[in-house]
Formats: structure tokens, C-alpha cells, sequence
């Protein structure tokens, strides 16, 4: 079983690595574009150079999601192992996500808006729809955590668990600190994360 785990662990550093190289790759293409649209000695007219700082835009918008998708799973998978069975792993891991997914569309939105406007008009509901789509996503967010907050209150100390292996990867002590947060609930405390620390 450990080594299937071990599997697992690789495979999702192969991920991390996959998705940083991919953010790195958007961000030197931005880069090249970007040289292309201020490029004062290339004959290319100013409707063409926004055009590309659009598409420059665009490219470390999804540089940016691909690095923090990285890093998401870099700092749950790997970082952390954390099971997300508990609502407030579940929470956490699906905002994380999430925060870089509307905010891209988002972006994304915009960008349609401002190429399609003066060009091709007629394309404006297709960047329309997909402004729809993030406000979709947000409120769909929004309901999940307002009603995931009953269910957290069902397993006080996962949050405490949670900013434990904070520190815990911060490189601070939590062994006092879960003691102390266990006495002022009145209830038992298993003290999972120190016992990982140890």
C-alpha cells in the first residue's frame, strides 16, 4: 500500500513540475508577444499591437492559473497529504482551486470583450457567456461555503488542524497549541498533525 501511495506522490510531483513548466512557457511566449507589439521598428499598425497585448494578457492569465493550479497541488497533495474527506479540507482545497479558475474566466471575459467590440461585434455573447460562466461559478462558491459551515461545525478541530499544518509547513511548533485549542472546546484532541510533526 505504501508504495502505491509512493506512485501517487510522484505522480503528482510530475504534475507540479508539468504545470510550472507550462506557466513558464506562457510567460516567455507573453514575453516574445509583448516584444512583437512594442517593437518600434516593425511597420504594424496600432489595431494589430492591442490585438496582441490582448493575446499577451490572455497568455499569463493562463500562466497565472497554471502556476497557482501548481502550487495548489503542491501544498495539499504533496506538502500536506491531506485526505480531504472532512468539510473544511474539502473547503479549502476546492477554494483554492476555484479562486483561480473564476478570476482567469474573468480576465478571459474582458479580454473577448475588448477584442470583439469594435471588430467583430457580433462575437461579444460568446465572450459574454463566458462572464456568465464565472458569475455561475462564484455564486455556485458562495452557496457551497455558506452552507459547508453547518457541516464544519460537526468536526471542530479540522480547522485547527488545517492552520496546524500551516505552521507545520511554516516551520513553527503546534504541539502547545492543539493542546490549548482541545481545553477551550472541552473535548478530546488526538493531536494528528503533531504526531505527523514528530
Amino acid at each position: 500500500m505504501k508504495a502505491i501511495t509512493k506512485l501517487f506522490e510522484l505522480g503528482y510531483v510530475f504534475i507540479v513540475i508539468l504545470f510550472f513548466a507550462c506557466g513558464i512557457g506562457l510567460i516567455v511566449l507573453a514575453g516574445v508577444e509583448i516584444w512583437t507589439a512594442l517593437s518600434l521598428s516593425a511597420d504594424t499598425p496600432a489595431r494589430d499591437r492591442f490585438d496582441l497585448i490582448l493575446e499577451c494578457i490572455g497568455m499569463l492569465t493562463i500562466s497565472v492559473a497554471a502556476l497557482g493550479l501548481g502550487q495548489t497541488v503542491l501544498e495539499e497533495e504533496i506538502q500536506r497529504e491531506a485526505n480531504i474527506s472532512s468539510p473544511t479540507r474539502v473547503r479549502r482545497f476546492l477554494s483554492r482551486f476555484l479562486i483561480v479558475v473564476v478570476v482567469s474566466l474573468s480576465v478571459e471575459c474582458l479580454i473577448g470583450v475588448f477584442q470583439y467590440v469594435h471588430g467583430s461585434p457580433e462575437y461579444l455573447p460568446h465572450a459574454a457567456s463566458i462572464g456568465v460562466a464565472a458569475a455561475a461559478l462564484l455564486a455556485t462558491w458562495g452557496l457551497f461555503v455558506r452552507l459547508n459551515v453547518s457541516a464544519e461545525e460537526l468536526e471542530p478541530h479540522a480547522m485547527h488542524d488545517v492552520q496546524a499544518e500551516d505552521k507545520v509547513i511554516e516551520g513553527e511548533d503546534v504541539a502547545e497549541d492543539g493542546e490549548q485549542h482541545a481545553e477551550e472546546q472541552g473535548e478530546d484532541y488526538h493531536a494528528d498533525v503533531d504526531k505527523k510533526k514528530e
